[in-house]
């Protein structure tokens, strides 16, 4: 039976999906865009270069989403989350927690750290905490920090990606976890949606796949890289930031590096975030093993458009067949 957290969120949404929050990438327009074409919009706190523009977009994404909600009250508008890195290394800590309560997202995604202190707040006022997680151990950690869902980052997803089977990852996690399961890793289409809630998730995770809409801070070279590149343009390194990541190969090498003699980054220091101008953050790009399916720029509605009509299309294939 489907958990009474994620069937509530299901019925204010028209799919399945939470666009993944992704650095220098996701913004305001592009969370709203999503949440009105009926998915859950999210994006980086750390996107917002300062606590100022942070708590500016915040009000903005909580005032035009109210507005749509009140202009088209026949449609689903989808709620909205922000995602908090919530490592000791994470200078903004406690300036963006506390913007975290003076606005209260419905979901707020925590990764690399104990998500207990966003839970404290983030539970006072009925909102939910997934989690990034890509081990048993961390998703068991998250959970007995109080976490209302989590995230398996499986293999293939882009930026900080797991190594783990999507498949093998949300049977283990469903011994022992009832709620509400989030598969991230290397989908793309509508299909895969379909395949992740037959695994046992209940949102598909999918953040390389909006790189390519017209709202997105990706740079034009950024988004057309996506559009031409394969699976075979991916790696998987830590030499960037400490923790393995899935990057796009052509990138490494406009930069002037070699991808075969990347150097080993010991420590991780994700400070590094705060500063998009650093080297390895505006020229290395990340991408997950589905980049494949980036065809065209175009809309975040259209985006989702072609992701809902392709999930019917599956769903209507099972029947037929079945």
């Amino acid at each position: 039976m489907e958990n009474s957290i994620a069937k509530r969120l299901k019925q204010q949404m028209k799919i399945p999906v939470i666009m993944a929050p992704m650095f220098l990438i996701s913004n305001p327009e592009m969370v709203i865009r999503a949440c009105e074409a009926g998915i859950i919009g999210t994006f980086p706190a750390l996107n917002a270069r300062s606590t100022e523009i942070l708590d500016q977009w915040m009000l903005g994404i909580n005032d035009e989403l109210k507005k749509l909600k009140a202009e088209k009250s026949e449609k689903k508008i989808a709620p909205w989350g922000i995602n908090f890195i919530s490592h000791k290394s994470n200078k903004r800590f406690a300036h963006d927690l506390q913007l975290i309560e003076k606005h209260q997202p419905p979901i707020v995604i925590t990764s690399l750290g104990d998500p207990s202190p966003v839970v404290d707040i983030v539970h006072q006022y009925k909102g939910l905490v997934f989690s990034d997680v890509t081990t048993i151990r961390f998703a068991k950690k998250a959970l007995e920090k109080g976490s209302d869902g989590l995230i398996l980052v499986a293999n293939g997803a882009g930026g900080h990606g797991g190594t783990l089977n999507p498949i093998a990852f949300v049977h283990e996690v469903r011994e022992f976890f009832a709620g509400p399961v989030i598969l991230g890793g290397g989908m793309s289409k509508g299909e895969d949606i379909l395949a992740a809630e037959i695994l046992g998730a209940d949102f598909a995770y999918i953040g390389t796949h909006f790189i390519v809409a017209e709202e997105s801070d990706a740079t034009k070279q950024y988004k057309v890289m996506t559009t031409t590149s394969t699976i075979e343009d991916i790696i998987y390194t830590p030499a960037f930031s400490g923790i393995p990541a899935n990057y796009l190969i052509p990138s490494i090498v406009n930069s002037g590096l070699d991808p075969s003699t990347l150097p080993e980054k010991g420590k991780i220091d994700l400070a590094e975030l705060e500063n998009p101008d650093l080297h390895a953050w505006k020229d290395i790009l990340g991408a997950g093993q589905g980049v494949g399916g980036n065809k065209k720029i175009q809309s975040v509605a259209n985006l989702t458009s072609e992701l809902i009509e392709h999930y019917e299309d599956a769903k209507q294939k099972i029947v037929h067949n079945y």
